[in-house]
């Protein structure tokens, strides 16, 4: 059986001092807007989340270690695992609960175990943060054809965003998701950027753009 102390992750073959890790995405989403909700069960493998459940998505280095990650978070709580990805460097999940306890204290096993702060994570960074205004209905043909989300028509006006680490682009999506009436086209949380399209009238583009960037700001 594995065990945990402070600092130090313990299992059956190996030791990893907490020295060993990066941090490189720690983000707590305290609700899951109903089109995020919906938009990554559309394509999930594992539990999908439910609409207004709280989740946490992580990212660290090494990759692979994100399914001891995993397995911590899973045997310490109730929390539900909805994504694990595992890339070159990195590996990402994200758990989930109706209890925002439940996955506050699926996030703390892990930072405890691997002797790592939510104050070591890596800085979000906006990379691209733009607005069409009115867009052509070619250019809306395209924006529908290359993403599973909601369509976007002739005249609607469209965000874009991009960010470093990607797993934060699920928080930035979901509080501009509180703050407008608008539809979500595309969002990615992994690789080495995450991505945001949303689209909606000129009004609420403006309101999801501020929020979107008062979002990434919050994450130091």
């Amino acid at each position: 059986m594995g065990a945990v102390e402070t600092g130090i992750l313990k299992t059956s073959e190996n030791l990893i001092m907490a020295s060993d890790f990066k941090l490189r995405t720690f983000s707590f989403l305290d609700s899951y807007q109903p089109q995020l909700a919906q938009y990554i069960a559309k394509d999930n493998r594992v539990f999908d989340p439910s609409e207004y459940d709280a989740a946490l998505f992580i990212e660290i280095a090494p990759a692979m270690e994100i399914h001891a990650m995993v397995d911590l978070a899973l045997k310490a709580t109730r929390a539900r695992l909805g994504v694990i990805i595992t890339e070159r460097s990195f590996g990402q999940l994200e758990i989930h609960h109706e209890n925002q306890g439940e996955v506050m204290a699926a996030g703390q096993a892990i930072l405890d175990a691997t002797g790592l702060t939510e104050n070591d994570r890596v800085r979000c960074t906006l990379t691209t943060n733009k607005v069409i205004r009115g867009a052509e209905k070619d250019h809306c043909i395209a924006f529908t054809g290359m993403a599973p989300g909601n369509m976007v028509v002739p005249g609607d006006s469209v965000l874009i965003m991009e960010c470093e680490p990607a797993g934060y682009m699920a928080y930035i999506a979901n509080q501009a998701l509180k703050a407008a009436n608008v539809k979500l086209n595309l969002v990615t949380t992994w690789g080495a950027s995450g991505r945001l399209i949303l689209a909606g009238s000129e009004a609420e583009i403006d309101a999801a753009s501020a929020a979107a960037t008062a979002a990434a700001g919050d994450i130091a």
